[in-house]
């Protein structure tokens, strides 16, 4: 699976273009910036767990950790958000642990599995609510000075779990783990076929032949 069609796939998803898309797709930006100036060992650790909730091991496939996507996601973050969603998403990893402080009295990586999935579903709805807020607003500005031609619509800031759950299914799934295991993969690909029978319950493939 190439960089644009990994993209594509998240995009599907999540419903909305990929944060960092168009850098990913270049090959990201060059900085002399070290992950480690921006994410520590813990930082780390904490988004594989994060990511490892979204994701799980099943028995089928590894989960998200096995495949070190939090390392994925700092990496990305570094080299391919522009500072103002570098600043959105670290900020997000403390409000994610404020958040579990605030529901559970404990932090994040002290919860249990169904703990930390009953949370993650739960912000996963706030980042929902947030953009469809967002965009009900924009519209009503955007009626407001229709006819305007020197109007710009506001940006809007994005929201850290929507990074954060982008980042999960784009690191998992464009990595050796989830591409052999979690997807049907051929090293090698051969001739074209076009008509292959599906049964219930197949993977879909890593790459295109």
């Amino acid at each position: 699976m190439d960089r644009r069609d990994a993209i594509g796939r998240v995009a599907l998803i999540m419903g909305d273009a990929v944060i960092g898309a168009e850098f990913f797709i270049s090959g990201c930006k060059s900085t002399s910036t070290q992950v480690s100036d921006l994410f520590d060992a813990d930082h780390v650790t904490f988004l594989n767990e994060v990511a490892d909730t979204i994701l799980p091991t099943t028995a089928a496939s590894p989960g998200a950790k096995a495949a070190n996507v939090g390392q994925f996601m700092a990496v990305m973050v570094r080299d391919c958000y522009e500072p103002k969603d570098q600043k959105i998403f670290l900020e997000g990893t403390k409000k994610l642990d404020d958040a579990s402080r605030k529901k559970y009295s404990s932090k994040f990586l002290d919860l249990t599995p169904e703990q930390r999935t009953d949370l993650l579903i739960a912000l996963d709805k706030e980042q929902k609510d947030y953009y469809t807020q967002q965009y009900k607003n924009m519209n009503a500005d955007m009626a407001k000075h229709k006819g305007d031609t020197k109007y710009k619509a506001p940006d809007i800031p994005n929201h850290y779990f929507k990074m954060i759950k982008e980042l999960t299914l784009l690191g998992y799934y464009t990595s050796e783990v989830g591409a052999t295991k979690a997807l049907r993969y051929i090293e090698t690909p051969g001739h074209y076929d076009g008509c292959v029978d599906y049964k219930k319950g197949d993977k879909a493939w890593a790459i295109d032949d």
